[in-house]
């Protein structure tokens, strides 16, 4: 059956600015004396690099990490005088925008810091720049016999703001390889003196004292995901997906719902269609094993997740509590991403950055609509 005439079919994406920057103040204080960066790379998680680092801004952070150069370019244009720090490093034929924009490069290997020194030494001055150390992770970085090469020749045209290295395991608290990481870390760092040192992410501040060093870099913690998994959620929820049902379907006879038939229905089930959909980025793995929640209480999905559209099973929701027009809540809640996450079998950082932009979107506390 149809039920009432619904209203516009519009999906709505809440982003809570006023909840990042009070994430940001908790990691703060919980990182103290350290200080803290924020990374708002991939367009700030997916939420929006405008709003969320201007009000980063206005919460006090001064340093930033992004991955791309244009994520760096624009980033430079929103924020004058933050320190802005650039993942991927300079590669060749970047250096005048790397230069021009104030960009800190966080070099990777010998290639990149010959062509950075080698640019300083063509403009007559020296140049700021980060060092990436690779730990364990085998992904960027020096390894520890090419960082232990470095000479103050080799390093002489370059003013270092920072040597850092990642974590491969730290939402594993007991993880072998987090001391060997810190070990690794402390060790080969201590032949650089006062360089400001970085080892911890969102969840490696959680692992101790030890991990902190100088400067934390957080970034799915400040978006509202878990930094400690199987522990409650220190931090505030940031989105808040609803949608709309679309149409309501009471089940006359034995069928299926939706693509390849994967989901049986008998008679007297209901199911409501919402206008959501994996071209939205609602993950397609989370065909017959998400659920949302219509008037608190909460939905299985039934059928695949198609492109536009996904059905949710609201035989247990009261009659009178769903109708065309009724919103879901598809994400929401101190566990909304998390619990989503590990239904579709992937992690918060996959949920957040794949939400599309065919949403409304609302910010609390500043920001922009798109």
């Amino acid at each position: 059956m149809a039920g009432r005439v619904r209203g516009p079919a519009v999906a709505e994406l809440e982003i809570d600015l006023e909840a990042i920057a009070a994430n940001y103040a908790l990691l703060c204080e919980r990182a103290r004396p350290a200080a803290v960066a924020a990374v708002v790379k991939a367009d700030a998680y997916g939420l929006g690099l405008a709003p969320v680092a201007t009000r980063l801004s206005a919460a006090g952070c001064q340093r930033f990490l992004v991955a791309r150069l244009d994520e760096g370019v624009a980033l430079r244009r929103l924020l004058h005088e933050a320190e802005i720090f650039l993942l991927d490093g300079v590669g060749r034929g970047e250096e005048e925008t790397v230069f021009g924009h104030r960009l800190v490069p966080v070099l990777n290997h010998g290639g990149e810091l010959e062509l950075w020194a080698g640019y300083a030494r063509s403009l007559g001055q020296r140049l700021t720049a980060a060092i990436h150390l690779d730990t364990g992770m085998n992904r960027l970085g020096f390894s520890e016999a090419a960082f232990g090469r470095l000479t103050a020749e080799r390093l002489e045209p370059l003013i270092l703001r920072l040597v850092m290295s990642h974590l491969a395991c730290a939402e594993e608290p007991e993880h072998p390889l987090n001391a060997i990481q810190l070990e690794r870390f402390a060790t080969a760092t201590a032949q650089l003196g006062e360089v400001p040192r970085s080892l911890a992410a969102s969840s490696g501040i959680f692992l101790g004292a030890e991990y902190r060093f100088d400067l934390c870099r957080p970034g799915v913690a400040l978006y509202g995901v878990n930094p400690v998994p199987g522990r409650p959620n220190p931090m505030r929820p940031v989105v808040r997906l609803t949608a709309p049902v679309l149409q309501l379907h009471e089940i006359e006879a034995p069928g299926t719902v939706g693509y390849g038939a994967t989901c049986p229905v008998r008679p007297g089930m209901r199911i409501a269609t919402v206008p959501v959909g994996y071209a939205d980025g609602l993950l397609r793995s989370a065909s017959n094993r998400a659920t949302a929640r219509i008037a608190g209480i909460e939905v299985p999905f039934a059928g695949r997740v198609s492109m536009d559209l996904i059905g949710l099973d609201v035989t247990a929701v009261p009659r009178e509590a769903v109708a065309p027009g009724t919103p879901v809540e598809l994400l929401g809640g101190p566990d909304g991403v998390d619990r989503f996450a590990a239904q579709a079998g992937t992690i918060g950082y996959e949920v957040l950055t794949r939400l599309g932009h065919r949403f409304r979107r609302r910010y609390l506390g500043g920001g922009d609509r798109r």
